[in-house]
C-alpha cells in the first residue's frame, strides 16, 4: 500500500476484536492517528521522567525489582534500569507515570489508557530470557502496538462505565489494552486472545477511585496493577489458562462501543493536561488564572476564593484540607487553585515540597470554599466546567466566565505547548541533551530502524 493510501481500509469485521489485535498494520493507520500516537508517546515520557523522582515511583520500582523479578524472562524498568519480570516492569513503569498526574486521558473513560499501555509495551519489547537478546521490533510496529492498546483500552473503559453501576479505577479497563498488546506480540490465535482479554477483565483492579479522590494516597488510579494484570493475563493465557469472555468486549450491551473498531480512532480523542493535577481540578485552575490575568491582582490582595464546579470535582481532596504530600496536592482542587494564583502556573515543583511548603499557598487554603453547580454536574463527564469568584481585601468580587480545561480535542494544546510541557518535565531529570534526543527519536520512529533501540536505551536506564 502506498504511503498516501494509509488508513484506506479496515482490518476485519469491525467487532472482531481478536482479528483486529492480530491484523492491524502500520499501513492501515491514518496519518493523523500516527501523529496522535507520537504526541501521546512524548507526553507520557515527559510525565514518566518527572514521576521517576517521586517517592511513589521509587517504592514501586524497588518492589518490582526485588519481589517481581522473573526467572525465565525479564525486562528493564522505565527510567530505573533494574530488571523485573515482564508484569513487574509494566507495574513499575505505570506506577511511575501515575505518580505525577500529568498524563493523557479520555473524558468518557474518566481515566487513562496510555499510562499502562506504554510500560506494558516497553516490557514486551525489552523482554529477554537467560542468554537471549530482545526480540526485534521496529518503530512502525512499536507505534502500531501503542495505537492498538489505546483503541482496546479506551473502548473497554467506555463500555465498563456504561454497563456497571459503580465507578472503578483506570486499571480495571486499561488492563485489557495491555493484554491485547501482549496477545499481538506473543502471536496468539483468536481463542487465546479472547482468554487473555477475559482474564485481564476478571482480575483487573476494581479500585474505588472516588475514595482515592477524596482521600488521596499513592494508590492513585490503579494503573500499575492494570498493567501488571494485563501482562499476567496474557502470560497465563499463553499457558492455557482460560478466562473468556470479557463482558465489556463480548456482551450484547457492549457491542455498540466496538462496532467502529478500525474506523473510528479513539487515540485521537485523548485529552492532554496542561497541569500535573487531576483533570477535574483543571477547569477551576483555568478560571482562576483567567481572572488574575484580566484583573492583575496580587496574591496578598485575595480575601476569599469560591469555586463552583461539578460534584466530583468539588469532592476532590475533601478529606485533606491542607495537603501534606504530592498525592494530596494533585487531588485537591483548593490547593491546585491556590497554587495557580500564587505561582501563576502549576507544574511538578508546585505539587512537590516547593509548593506544599509555600506560606502564601498555606494562607489561601482556608479562604477557599467549594460549591456544586447543578448544570456543570449535568454536563459531566463529557464536559468539565468550573467558575471562580475571588473577593479582594478592598471588597470587590471578581467572577470568572465558566471555564473548561484546555487540552481537549476541541480546544487542544498546541504542538508548541505540548513540547514545552514535555521539556519542562523531562529536562530537569534527563538533561537537555537526552531530552532532545528523545524528541528526535520519536519523530523518526517510522523512518529509521536504529531509532527504537536508541530510544529504549534512554527510557530503560536510570535517571539518577
Amino acid at each position: 500500500m502506498a504511503e498516501g493510501e494509509r488508513g484506506a481500509s479496515s482490518v476485519a469485521a469491525p467487532a472482531d476484536v481478536p482479528a483486529f489485535v492480530r491484523g492491524l498494520s502500520f499501513e492501515q493507520l491514518p496519518d493523523e492517528v500516527v501523529a496522535s500516537a507520537r504526541r501521546s508517546l512524548l507526553d507520557l515520557i515527559g510525565v514518566a521522567a518527572a514521576g521517576s523522582r517521586t517517592k511513589a515511583a521509587a517504592i514501586a520500582s524497588a518492589y518490582a525489582a526485588t519481589q517481581l523479578r522473573g526467572s525465565d524472562c525479564n525486562a528493564r524498568i522505565l527510567f530505573d534500569g533494574r530488571h523485573s519480570g515482564l508484569a513487574g516492569a509494566a507495574f513499575a513503569g505505570a506506577s511511575t507515570i501515575d505518580a505525577l498526574d500529568g498524563h493523557d486521558g479520555h473524558v468518557l473513560t474518566k481515566g487513562h489508557a496510555g499510562v499502562a499501555i506504554l510500560p506494558a509495551l516497553l516490557a514486551l519489547v525489552d523482554a529477554t530470557g537467560p542468554g537471549e537478546a530482545a526480540a526485534p521490533v521496529d518503530g512502525r510496529e512499536f507505534l502500531t502496538c501503542l495505537v492498538l492498546g489505546y483503541e482496546i483500552a479506551t473502548r473497554a473503559g467506555i463500555a465498563l462505565h456504561a454497563t456497571v453501576p459503580d465507578y472503578h479505577c483506570s486499571g480495571a479497563w486499561n488492563a485489557l489494552g495491555c493484554a491485547a498488546v501482549a496477545a499481538r506480540r506473543l502471536g496468539f490465535d483468536a481463542a487465546t486472545t479472547r482468554h487473555a482479554l477475559g482474564v485481564a477483565e476478571y482480575f483487573g483492579p476494581r479500585g474505588q477511585i472516588l475514595r482515592a479522590c477524596d482521600s488521596p494516597t499513592m494508590v492513585k488510579d490503579g494503573s500499575g496493577w492494570g498493567a501488571h494484570v494485563g501482562l499476567a493475563a496474557a502470560l497465563l493465557a499463553r499457558d492455557g489458562f482460560t478466562g473468556a469472555p470479557a463482558l465489556t468486549v463480548e456482551r450484547d450491551d457492549a457491542g455498540p462501543f466496538w462496532s467502529d473498531l478500525g474506523t473510528r480512532w479513539r487515540i485521537g480523542e485523548q485529552y492532554f493536561k496542561a497541569y500535573p493535577v487531576c483533570r477535574w481540578a483543571q477547569p477551576a485552575i483555568e478560571a482562576a488564572l483567567d481572572l488574575q490575568r484580566a484583573h492583575r491582582f496580587a496574591t496578598d490582595e485575595i480575601a476569599t476564593i469560591a469555586i463552583e464546579s461539578f460534584r466530583e470535582a468539588i469532592a476532590l481532596g475533601s478529606q485533606c484540607a491542607t495537603p501534606q504530600t504530592t498525592e494530596e496536592a494533585q487531588y485537591s482542587i483548593a490547593f491546585s487553585v491556590a497554587a495557580a494564583l500564587v505561582f501563576g502556573r502549576v507544574g511538578a515543583d508546585e505539587v512537590s515540597v516547593h509548593g506544599l511548603s509555600d506560606a502564601r499557598v498555606q494562607r489561601l487554603l482556608p479562604s477557599v470554599t467549594l460549591a456544586e453547580d447543578d448544570e456543570f454536574s449535568r454536563r459531566f463527564p463529557a464536559e468539565r466546567w468550573a467558575r471562580v469568584r475571588v473577593t479582594l481585601a478592598d471588597g470587590r468580587t471578581l467572577v470568572s466566565e465558566p471555564a473548561r480545561a484546555r487540552g481537549n480535542p476541541e480546544n487542544p494544546l498546541s504542538e508548541d505547548e505540548l513540547r514545552a510541557k514535555y521539556r519542562e518535565l523531562a529536562t530537569p531529570v534527563l538533561g537537555a541533551e537526552r531530552a532532545a534526543r528523545i524528541e528526535r527519536f520519536i519523530g523518526a520512529l517510522d523512518a529509521d530502524d536504529k531509532t527504537l533501540p536508541a530510544l529504549l536505551a534512554i527510557l530503560l536506564s536510570s535517571t539518577r
